[in-house]
């Protein structure tokens, strides 16, 4: 999807959802990697990731520019504009527009590293690997060792 492609998409939707014209600009801004889109309160134009739209279906695509121009509109007619405003909402549950961004495919899991004490046997889980000659438990000072983790945890 081309800049032009995507300028024409967000006005049709505007007009389609909102029955307000899109009057800004809508560009994508490939800095942004965990949110589907942004709204700019200076300068009112949209941006949006160029990789979550390559990999997502045409209706979430649709929901993510709904999302943004609920914040465009209400913005612009100085009604409550951000996520935790009613009027927000109510507009985006009306339009069918999405609350949260989809969390890509491409996205790694996050590896949850497992340590145990050799003399209390406790398990500690980490995100970060850590260096078990300098470091030891907590509780009683024991070598911690490596192991595999027995489950995931989120």
């Amino acid at each position: 999807m081309t800049q032009e492609e995507l300028q024409q998409l967000v006005e049709n939707i505007s007009l389609e959802s909102f029955s307000l014209p899109f009057k800004h600009q809508a560009i994508f801004n490939p800095r942004l990697r965990t949110t589907g889109g942004r709204y700019h309160l200076t300068d009112h134009h949209l941006d949006f990731n160029p990789k979550m739209f390559r990999e997502i279906d045409e209706a979430t695509r649709a929901g993510i520019i709904k999302h943004e121009l609920c914040h465009y509109h209400l913005h612009l007619s100085n009604r409550g504009y951000r996520h935790k405003d009613a009027e927000f909402k109510t507009l985006l549950k009306k339009t069918g527009g999405l609350r949260y961004a989809p969390v890509l495919s491409s996205e790694k899991a996050s590896k949850i590293e497992c340590y145990q004490c050799q003399n209390c046997s406790t398990t500690f889980y980490r995100k970060r690997k850590i260096n078990t000659d300098r470091c030891v438990c907590g509780k009683c000072r024991g070598k911690l060792i490596r192991k595999q983790p027995n489950h995931l945890l989120i």
